[in-house]
């Protein structure tokens, strides 16, 4: 892909964010520092980013998608409270020997989304 602009604006807002934002929220966020940017072009330069490597996508059954700037391998967990999404980081040891054992399959990746309260609303529920 060539560079242009727009892509640089949508990677730069994954990279500096901690949020794992929406496409929606990237667009909120760089419309006024592009303003001819199209939500189907940040869709479109999201994907390209995702297919190089550059981003990581967060996929949540019945939500929308959302963008992660860490590449490495980890999990997310979806606070069933306030919707923030949160890097978590599991040793699965457990899932790769049930992989290991079952020859008759050929699984590529593993993917874990953890559904439950983020730190912040587990204290505010203690309270």
């Amino acid at each position: 892909m060539r560079y242009s602009r727009q892509r640089e604006l949508v990677l730069r807002q994954v990279q500096n964010r901690c949020d794992h934002p929406t496409a929606d929220d990237i667009y909120l966020a760089i419309r006024e520092d592009c303003p001819g940017l199209s939500l189907g072009t940040v869709y479109r330069n999201l994907n390209g980013l995702v297919e190089m490597g550059r981003v990581r996508r967060v996929s949540i059954p019945g939500m929308a998608d959302r963008f992660d700037r860490t590449l490495s391998e980890h999990d997310h967990l979806y606070c069933t409270r306030c919707g923030k999404v949160e890097d978590v980081f599991l040793d699965k040891t457990a899932i790769n020997e049930m992989i290991e054992a079952r020859k008759d399959l050929a699984i590529e990746h593993v993917s874990l989304n953890l559904y439950g309260l983020c730190s912040a609303c587990r204290d505010a529920a203690r309270s």
